[in-house]
């Protein structure tokens, strides 16, 4: 589980101590919960966790802006629970756009109700011609007297379906590409707006479509300016990147773990595992490779709490390395456990099917290499 000692430098003594209670509480609360068996299920004990997590606090650091303690708190969830790291993900997702509008209205009605758990949030903007590329979306929200009209589809959408209210990026100009796009918080009870389908993973995750057939909201709920949504919602996945590192940090910890503990009490050919000299180089690569990871990750969660405009390079340096890392050190924790490692009821295999869909979610990690490639390239022509 998350261990703060190999990045003291970046904590304060607050943030430590955090580690240790959510740590804690992870092992206590979240470890015994059995994996849910499908869909319907998934999506009911990720309303049961909303409300647990709320009210134990852990959405707290999302309100506080805390960056790094955000990221301790999904390493801690990612470790015992992926669907519990899930719910903490898009209540991050859905409620830092509000926060960083600026609007008081629409922080006083959502933000209280989301930290505390009872209201449930998502973040609507891929579309089935819209992923990587988030300029091309289709969605359109057409100004008609005191109020827009929403139109298309959004699609692999988490909570779609089980969502209280989702932050929604359309076009209110589709002549100007992404300065055209503007940010909106819609009611999940608003008439127009419809839960379409399911869509199922291997891990448990509450994912779908949603679609908006003349889903009219009022001006009100429009965040920031006509045409700035495109600019927060990179703000916001620039600031929370850090955080999807962390969770595949998580998740290595995890698997770490349970590699070791096998091959130090497994034994095969009259001595256990662990004095095999390929299993200790797997050992060895793997904690290495998560070490480098969260230094990496608390590195740029340092860098914004401490002030940075914008931790751009950091951020996808940290969710670049940390998701691929993770994904190996979880592949080789399979691989050391064997047979045990492909058993659906064990926790490694729960960690294999949640780890891969980390390297894609908030940019592939080929977008992140693209983006540390242009950040470094405009630091050589001096441009910020």
């Amino acid at each position: 589980m998350p261990e703060s000692t190999a990045v003291r430098a970046f904590l304060t003594d607050s943030h430590v101590a955090l580690a240790a209670r959510v740590t804690e509480y992870a092992a206590q609360e979240l470890v015994p919960l059995p994996e849910p068996p499908d869909d319907a299920a998934a999506r009911a004990q990720a309303r049961e966790l909303l409300g647990r997590l709320g009210q134990a606090g852990w959405f707290a650091p999302i309100g506080d802006l805390d960056l790094r303690a955000a990221c301790l708190v999904r390493e801690a969830l990612a470790a015992a629970s992926p669907l519990a790291d899930v719910v903490f993900a898009l209540q991050a997702l859905g409620t830092v756009p509000i926060l960083l509008a600026g609007d008081r209205a629409l922080q006083s009605r959502w933000v209280p109700a989301a930290l505390a758990g009872r209201a449930m949030a998502s973040f609507a903007l891929t579309e089935p011609e819209a992923g990587s590329d988030a300029a091309a979306i289709a969605t359109t929200a057409r100004r008609d007297g005191a109020g827009y009209i929403l139109s298309g589809t959004k699609t692999f959408i988490s909570n779609a379906g089980i969502a209280d209210f989702y932050t929604v990026f359309a076009s209110t100009d589709p002549a100007q590409g992404n300065k055209g796009i503007s940010a909106f918080v819609v009611a999940a009870d608003a008439p127009g707006l419809m839960f379409v389908r399911p869509l199922v993973l291997s891990a448990p995750h509450p994912l779908g479509e949603i679609a908006f057939q003349d889903c009219r909201v009022p001006a009100s709920s429009r965040l920031g300016a006509e045409g700035a949504g495109f600019k927060l919602g990179l703000a916001t996945l620039d600031r929370l990147r850090a955080t999807v590192a962390a969770a595949a940090c998580g998740m290595a910890t995890r698997a770490l773990h349970e590699a070791v503990a096998h091959a130090t009490r497994r034994r095969q050919f009259g001595r256990t595992l662990g004095e095999f000299q390929l299993i200790q180089e797997k050992l060895a690569r793997m904690a290495t490779d998560l070490t480098a990871a969260r230094l990496l990750t608390y590195r740029a969660a340092w860098e914004k709490d401490r002030g940075a405009e914008r931790v751009t390079l950091e951020a996808a340096m940290a969710k670049a390395f940390a998701t691929e890392a993770a994904q190996r050190i979880v592949d080789d924790a399979v691989q050391i456990l064997g047979g045990r490692g492909v058993l659906a009821s064990h926790p490694v295999d729960r960690l294999y099917r949640a780890v891969r869909a980390l390297r894609i979610y908030e940019g592939t990690t080929e977008i992140q290499h693209l983006i540390v490639a242009g950040q470094l390239l405009k630091q050589a022509k001096g441009v910020r």
